[in-house]
């Protein structure tokens, strides 16, 4: 009697190992195959077969874990010469993985051995994802040890954060003991990215300090270093989080030429040096054109970029509104300067009165004087470029004012006596709205206008007192 009911137990148990093994295997997480689970796994430990309910359970659920793994990308060796092209992969992955496939595997497990000891449930989830979850925190870790270089510092900020945001999962999930080594690999890799991004943002000061190129940007364009250094600072203004965990117990020194409204944070402490040292960096490249106030244009056109990157990207939440008005000033300062120097020869090329009465010989001369101001800074500024559309108005709208209605006065008052005058052909060149038309084609560099041929525009002059000749 006693060897036909052990008999029927081993049929029964053999039937339940089935039928365990066949829901495992289906892989379906609803409540009525959990619960079923749980009855099972209660049922042969219970009967004495804790040993072949957790090994079938273990080598179930480890390969449907591995399998989630490899189709998520997760393999056990990386080409890691390959390695770039595998981190968005692996960026999607460690979502998937953590929040779905180890969460879900917590979860079954804790509730398929609910009514067991806390042992066998927590021998269950290990045996399970361990080997898995730390070939996915190898990735990371691996990558880390790589080389070091400038274009590797986002995607090394983007495992970062993805590591980061996902720690309080990890560590809720790899609670036990015996998954401290998920743990320690997930903090590993995050202190090992931290140290390459420290690493990279020195290279990138020492880079921006080293520059030494010497090539001019033709007509006072924004400089390619300017394009890449702001470029490549307002991306990590995205990264403050991130950066403000990889910085906080690393302090820079605040060098005293920055004003204390920039400290609002340690990372804005250090966007702000590092634009700062651009900034130097481009006053020594000002130095390079030999026309000054070709190099007060370069330095407003390069300030102007500097600034408009930092309005319109969150460099803004950085820097602040009084840095942003700061370097505007800047930059209209720059511009002043430029007008100055560029066209100071012109305004004094007209009378101090310019309505003041005076000989037919004398306005003739102030005529001559001008037309040969005004042609030579016409002539050397017209490849001259201005990128920016509204700074470009800026500039065009001040000199204008600046020379245009002091040179109309003049004209109207002496236009019509030099033209009576014999000899008096191609004096008097330009009528005032003539020079308008020239101010408008400047700072669109070698492509803008040009003075048109002596003729046309003198019987444009000649012929109406405000009429504007063709160019």
């Amino acid at each position: 009697m006693l060897v036909r009911a052990q008999s029927l137990m081993q049929k029964a148990m053999k039937r339940l190992e089935k039928e365990f093994y066949l829901i495992l295997r289906s892989n379906r997480e609803h409540s009525v195959a959990m619960a079923d689970l749980n009855a099972i796994a209660h049922c042969m430990i219970g009967a004495g077969y804790t040993k072949e309910c957790v090994k079938i359970y273990k080598i179930i659920r480890k390969s449907i874990v591995d399998e989630g793994l490899y189709r998520l990308g997760v393999v056990h060796k990386l080409d890691w010469e390959a390695v770039d092209s595998k981190i968005k992969t692996w960026l999607y992955a460690v979502k998937v993985a953590v929040k779905t496939l180890f969460y879900g595997e917590r979860l079954l497990c804790d509730h398929v051995f609910s009514s067991s000891s806390p042992a066998i449930r927590e021998s269950c989830f290990v045996e399970v994802v361990r080997e898995g979850a730390l070939d996915l925190f190898g990735f990371p870790e691996n990558f880390a040890k790589g080389k070091k270089t400038l274009e590797k510092m986002f995607r090394t900020l983007d495992i970062y954060e993805a590591i980061s945001d996902l720690w309080p999962d990890i560590e809720s999930i790899f609670s036990f003991e015996s998954t401290a080594a998920v743990r320690n690999r997930a903090i590993n890799s995050l202190i090992k990215l931290g140290d390459a991004v420290r690493t990279m943002l020195a290279d990138l000061e020492n880079s921006i300090t080293k520059d030494a190129s010497k090539i001019s940007v033709p007509g006072g364009g924004v400089h390619p270093l300017t394009r890449y250094v702001m470029n490549y600072i307002s991306f990590l203004s995205d990264y403050s989080g991130a950066l403000s965990d990889i910085v906080a117990d690393f302090p820079m020194e605040v060098p005293a030429s920055m004003p204390e409204a920039y400290f609002s944070s340690p990372v804005s402490v250090r966007l702000a040096w590092l634009i700062l040292i651009l900034l130097c960096k481009l006053d020594g490249k000002a130095q390079f054109y030999r026309d000054v106030p070709l190099s007060y244009l370069f330095l407003a056109n390069n300030l102007r970029y500097v600034v408009n990157k930092v309005r319109t990207s969150s460099l803004k939440f950085h820097l602040g509104d009084e840095w942003i008005e700061k370097h505007d000033a800047k930059v209209r300062q720059y511009a002043a300067n430029y007008e100055r120097v560029g066209w100071d020869r012109v305004m004094s090329s007209l009378p101090a009165n310019a309505a003041a009465a005076m000989t037919v010989p004398e306005a003739a001369e102030w005529f001559r004087k001008f037309n040969s101001a005004f042609e030579e800074a016409y002539r050397k500024q017209s490849s001259w470029v201005v990128p920016d559309s509204r700074l470009r108005d800026e500039i065009k709208i001040s000199v204008a004012r600046k020379i245009g209605p002091a040179y109309r006065r003049f004209y109207e008052r002496n236009r019509a006596a030099v033209s009576r005058q014999a000899g008096s052909h191609g004096i008097v060149r330009y009528a005032p709205d003539d020079l308008e038309n020239y101010w408008s084609d400047l700072f669109y560099g070698p492509s803008g206008g040009s003075f048109s041929s002596g003729s046309s525009s003198r019987s444009s002059v000649s012929s109406s007192g405000h009429g504007g000749s063709s160019h």
